[in-house]
């Protein structure tokens, strides 16, 4: 009987178990557990995060462990810069598990019967997604913050999320066609295909999931065209402040007590609602 690897399921890429909004909601911390055994260590694969290596993400998860009064498994993390090297490094056995939002790990282990998810951890986080655009693109921002107020207003994004996210048929993900508006201006949107059914592209090289979805939405509040640009998932802030695009999806990370402010904000960079 073969083995199954364990796709860690986390949220933010933080910690294991965590649910995203939008992927089945976001739950309190569990109360502090008793009579537990000294954490192990896992070796821990992760998208690449900005403003920290890898040690000082070690360091943020056992703060974060400490203040939810938890005791897991301590995390030796390897940094990658997409999923697929993820799930290379996990089937060569370089890392134990990987980390990736709970709507991807139930991507990956509905395509890949080698895969299974491990969802034990008593931690709960929640982060948001959101549009990054340059600093100097202000009239841009207010334009998709108007696009998404409205997309939120009229029940849109909901639907769009049961759709593309939490009713998923993972089998049959169409492209989206995203419409054009003659004569008018042209938006660049990174997409990477990196992360689905978000970020999707299809066996056909087309765009589709979610994130292409609410694109032809945000197309048709803001009256402007919207060109999809195929960009590798660890080029994403670089391709932005070089204006090879003009807006690219991005986390919100929980920050306050539990994360860091400035940890994965591209330098020159403003986020949407």
């Amino acid at each position: 009987m073969k083995i199954k690897k364990a796709v860690k399921v986390l949220l933010s890429c933080i910690l294991a178990g965590a649910l995203f909004t939008g992927c089945g909601g976001g739950d309190k911390p569990a109360e502090k557990p008793t009579d537990k055994p000294a954490a192990t260590e896992v070796k821990l694969g992760m998208i690449t995060h900005l403003n920290a290596n890898e040690k000082r993400m070690e360091d943020i998860l056992d703060n974060v462990s400490e203040k939810n009064g938890v005791n897991v498994s301590k995390a030796k993390i390897t940094f990658y810069d997409d999923l697929k090297l993820m799930q290379v490094g996990i089937e060569s056995g370089n890392v134990d598990q990987i980390s990736v939002y709970k709507c991807v790990a139930n991507y990956v282990t509905a395509t890949n019967k080698k895969f299974a998810i491990v969802s034990d951890n008593p931690i709960k986080l929640s982060d948001s997604f959101c549009f990054a655009v340059r600093k100097d693109d202000t009239a841009l921002k207010n334009d998709l913050d108007k696009a998404i107020d409205a997309m939120k207003a009229d029940g849109t994004l909901d639907k769009l999320i049961k759709e593309y996210i939490t009713d998923v048929n993972f089998d049959n993900i169409n492209p989206v066609e995203i419409p054009k508006v003659e004569g008018s201006e042209t938006i660049k949107v990174g997409v990477t295909g990196d992360l689905p059914p978000l970020d999707f592209v299809n066996a056909d090289g087309q765009p589709a999931g979610f994130n292409t979805a609410v694109l032809a939405e945000v197309a048709k509040h803001i009256g402007k065209n919207i060109e999809i640009v195929d960009i590798d998932s660890g080029a994403r802030a670089s391709a932005l402040s070089a204006k090879n695009i003009d807006v690219i999806f991005w986390a919100i990370l929980p920050i306050g007590d539990k994360m860091p402010d400035d940890l994965d904000k591209p330098d020159g960079a403003e986020f949407t609602k």
